[in-house]
This record gives C-alpha cells, structure tokens and sequence, in this order.
C-alpha cells in the first residue's frame, strides 16, 4: 500500500503511545490541559439547570430579588466557562506548538543523518511534506484530537445522567434521533476520512512537483518546456482542488442534516413537553432545560465524526514522521578512534561497491596513497571515480573489502573526525542563500575572519569577494545564483581551505572553468597540497600531468596505473584519451 493513502486506525495505540512519550517534557501542562477539560464537562449542564430553576422557582414565583441573584450566578457561571475555555484552548495550543517542535527538531536531526542513499531513493518533495505538513498535522491532534474527543465524550455522559436524572421520559424523547445522527457521523467519518488522505497524497505530489521543476527551472526554460510543464501541474494542482472540493461536499452535506436532526429532537420535545405542562406533568423550566439539553448534546457529536478524522490524519501523520524516525538508513557511527595527528596515507583494499543490489559500479579496487603525494582519476564517464571519493569519506560503505587511512580501517575512526580529515571540492558546486562567509565556515564560528581571508588570498579570490557589496557578508542567493559559475568554484575552494584538511579531494574541480579561473586554482593547489595527501578527478588531463600517479578506471575497474610518462608509453586507454584531448585543444 502506498504509504501516502494509508488510512490508519482511529485508536492506534501503539502510535499513540509513541506519541506521549513526546509530551512527557511537558507533563504538568499535559494534566492540567486534562483537568480543565473535566471541568469544563462538568459545567456543561450547569447552564440549563440553572435555567431551569430560574423558571420553575423565581420567574413563576414571582421572586424578582431571588431571579437578580440567578441572573448574577448565572453571568458567573459564563464567565467562569470563558475562562475555562481560554486556559483549554491556550494550553491545548501552546502544547501541541511544543511537542511539534521538538519532533520538527528530531525529525531534522534524523535527516541530517541519513546516508546518501536514501536521498537517492526519496523525493525531496516527500521530505518537505514530513518535515513540515506532517508535523503541523500534529498541532491539530492536540488542539481538536485527542483531548477535545475525550471533552466531548464526558460532555455527553454527563448531559445524558442529568437529563435521565430529571426526566426519563423527556430524555429518551430527546435521544430518539441519536440512531439516525450515529449512523449520519459513521457515513461522514468514513467519507471524509478518503477524503483527507486524497488531500494530503495531493499535497505531498505539489511539493514534490514544485520542488523538483523549481530546482530544475533553468532545464524546462532552456529546452523551452514551460507549456508541458504548466499542464502537468495544472493537472496535480486540479487533482489537489477536486480531494478539497470532495471534502467540503461531504462537510456540505453532514452539517444540515445534523441540524436537521437536531431541530426534529427539539421539535418533539417542544410537541410532547407542551402536552405534559397542559397536563401539569412536567414544568416549563423542565422543557426549556431540555431544549438547552438537546442543543449541548448534539455539538459535540457534530464534531466527534470531524474529530476523530482529525485525531486519524495525526495518526497517520504521526506514523509517517515515526518511520522517518526509526529509519536505519544512516551512517553507523560506532568509531571511536580520534587520532591526534593525520599523515595521509590511504589504501584502497579490494574495494567492492554498489549503489544497488549487486549491480557493482566498483570491483575489486586496489591502491596506495602515500602522505603528500598526489593521485589523479580519469576514466570515462560513469566508470566510477567519484565513488570512489565517495566512499573514502563513508558517504556510501563498501560491499566487499576496506578501506584504511593512516593504516586504521575507516570504520573505527569517529565519523565526524573521518570527514573533518578531507576536504572536497565538487563539480556541481552547492551555496546556501547566506552570507559568503557563511558559506564558507558552514556556521563553525571556531573559524574565524582572519583565517578565512588567509585562504581566500591563497585562491587568489579575496580581492574579487572584497569588490562585492558587503565583502564577506555579501549574501549570494539560493544556490549562488548571484555569481558565476567560476566565482562559486572559488567559494567553494575556500570553504574546502579553512578546515586545514591533511587529505585534499577535487571531483572535476577545474573542468567547468575559464582558464584564468583555472590558473587561480592550480595556483591555489600548489601551495594547498605542499605536505597534503591529494586525490584529483579531472576530465583535462592536462591539470594532472604532475601527479606523482595517475589511475585509470574502467567500468569500475582500474586498468592502468602510473605516471603521466609511463601510461604514455603503454600506448592504452590513458594513451589514447590524452592525443584525443591534444587534438581537441589544437
């Protein structure tokens, strides 16, 4: 079953149970949220009683200073309910924005866990809608979920003890609808219930949707798409509107029948309790109690059917947000080895690797690094170089074989100190909607202005980030789109420097870059990697020719390794890709 129409129970108690472990910080709110809840079902039939006894024993006694003295205990009554109904409504509220804080909070923190893969595998769109519209869902189980159920079902009780407890035979008048208005609720329940989980698959496919065409809008207007893609999300958008248009029918529908019901109950209790005075068997104060009565009784149950879906939808929400939860998709960290200084040596151990299954995209990789050297990647596309980097920093684990650094397996080290260790520089270049600076240190606030300067004057990029408006807390937009491409190559560069890494990793670093860009990093990169270990991907073998070796891959097979001098003179695949690259720059 698709986990987005999923239904969910009513009373899943095992969610629900997993649910109140997120209110046990807030306990004492929690229990007093509950006692005014029984309190204010204990004043609902206060009212009509006080009315009541107004009627029958001032009003028809003619008892003008006892009726002022009812007439000010009832305003107390009211003003008592008012406030009641203020701490029940404030508290309810300020509980349920607490509690999904802190899941908002638990929730993000899982994600920032979560391995690669499982972005891989999982539209951001769906992460948006737990992360944000699942969790608000939430707020509603508080609010009109669970605690307003549990309000409403003492209401009731107690309205039907007292009403039996003055007239039986009034009550059960007043209670002959309730059959027709149970069976009415359970239809609208059930109906609103698919309506709701069409509503919220129709919410999840628009942020998917956006999200996705938004980030890849300069592909839909290049290719000139924006017609086809305006369809399709007049499609999903008019899919979202009709689940809407569904549930507002059925609300439509339920509401004037329940107070169609509700007018018949009193109508009856108006016919036969008019007859009973004639007859002096009951009073008017009695009669008008009941129509009191029967407008408090039917509320609730009103609501209950619009309840229950709501406590459903948060149950269902809540199950979403809880297998998020207790996803195992992340990185173990069970290292605890922290070394207190970094050589640099890597090894590459008979390393098997798949993304999927047994669909190896790495087999049985073997090679050293030793401390300081430089090591170039070349090889087709696809053929598995940036895996390897990849799995270097455990941003994927291997299937078969290891990988060591400084002799210690990767696994034993401590995560954070594993990945603090390398710095990358990535072809697809990533900036937050931030300051430069930001973007730089990441909000480590260990690393400071002084230090950033440092190295961006070592790129050759500090004079050019100085002429922007603000200098380093120039803000470059979502995604940098502020600066060029070779500008936030650059940033990234320098964002790569502060963290003063022992390994240096640049995936295509300088193949999307003019070659004054160029010149900046290869300068950049001799004095960064004096004394580092480096590990170059690059498609220009010409920034590679130095290398103290160069590895060929293959279709996730390395077939030649050596210097520069010593593939040429094999006269194979490294051979042939730099005469075709020659040719292409004569």
């Amino acid at each position: 079953m698709n986990p987005e129409t999923k239904s969910g129970q009513i009373f899943d108690w095992i969610t629900l149970r997993r649910l109140y472990a997120f209110v046990k910080p807030y306990q004492l709110h929690f229990y007093g949220l509950v006692l005014i809840i029984v309190i204010s079902a204990v004043l609902a039939p206060v009212g009509p009683l006080l009315i009541r006894y107004t009627i029958d024993s001032k009003i028809a006694t003619g008892d003008y200073p006892g009726l002022t003295n009812m007439l000010i205990l009832m305003i107390g009554v009211l003003v008592l309910q008012g406030i009641i109904q203020f701490f029940n409504t404030y508290l309810s509220g300020w509980l349920g924005q607490n509690v999904i804080r802190d899941i908002r909070v638990q929730l993000y923190q899982k994600v920032l866990q979560l391995r690669l893969k499982f972005f891989d595998n999982t539209p951001i769109g769906r992460l948006v809608t737990r992360t944000i519209s699942d969790v608000e869902t939430l707020s509603d189980v508080f609010s009109e979920g669970m605690a307003a159920i549990v309000g409403d079902i003492l209401q009731l009780v107690l309205i039907i003890a007292v009403m039996f407890y003055t007239d039986w035979r009034l009550s059960a008048i007043s209670l002959s609808m309730i059959p027709l208005m149970l069976l009415s609720t359970y239809i609208f329940k059930e109906k609103i219930k698919v309506s709701f989980n069409e509503v919220r698959t129709a919410v999840a496919n628009l942020n998917s949707f956006v999200q996705e065409h938004i980030t890849g809008m300069n592909i839909v207007q290049i290719f000139g798409s924006e017609k086809i893609e305006a369809e399709k999300f007049n499609q999903i958008n008019d899919e979202h509107r009709k689940a809407n248009i569904r549930s507002i029918w059925y609300y439509s529908v339920y509401y004037p029948v329940a107070d169609i019901l509700s007018a018949a109950a009193t109508g009856l209790v108006v016919w036969y309790g008019a007859k009973e005075i004639l007859n002096q068997e009951v009073t008017y104060g009695t009669v008008t109690a009941f129509i009191m009565f029967i407008n408090l009784f039917f509320r609730p149950i009103r609501m209950l059917a619009d309840r229950f879906n709501t406590l459903q939808m948060g149950i269902v929400s809540t199950d979403r947000i809880l297998k998020l939860l207790d996803s195992d998709d992340f990185t173990p960290d069970n290292g605890t080895y922290v070394p207190t200084t970094w050589r640099g040596n890597v090894e590459f151990k008979n390393v098997w690797f798949a993304y999927n299954n047994e669909d190896y995209v790495l087999r049985d990789i073997n090679f050293t690094v030793k401390e300081g050297e430089t090591v170039a990647f070349v090889g087709a596309t696809g053929a598995g170089k940036s895996s390897i980097i990849n799995l270097l920093g455990r941003f994927y684990d291997v299937n078969k074989g290891e990988i060591r650094i400084d002799g210690v397996e990767v696994h034993n080290y401590k995560l954070d100190a594993l990945r603090q260790s390398i710095g990358v520089v990535l072809q697809d270049v990533f900036l937050f909607s931030d300051t430069i600076e930001n973007n730089i240190t990441l909000g480590n606030k260990s690393i400071s202005r002084e230090r950033i300067i440092e190295a961006a004057k070592l790129v050759g990029v500090h004079e050019f980030i100085e002429r922007l408006p603000g200098g380093y807390d120039y803000n470059v937009m979502e995604r940098g789109s502020t600066l060029s491409f070779g500008q936030r190559q650059l940033i990234s560069f320098v964002r790569a420097m502060v963290y003063n890494p022992r390994i240096m990793v640049l995936d295509e670093a300088t193949s999307s870059v003019d070659s004054e860009t160029e010149r900046l990093i290869q300068d950049a990169i001799g004095k960064l990697m004096k004394g580092r270990t480096a590990i170059v991907i690059a498609h220009r073998l010409s920034t590679i020719r130095e290398a103290n070796k160069i590895i060929v891959v293959d279709k996730g097979r390395i077939v030649e390794q050596g210097t520069h001098e010593e593939l040429l003179q094999l006269e194979g695949f490294y051979a042939n890709l730099y005469r075709m690259q020659y040719k292409e720059m004569v």
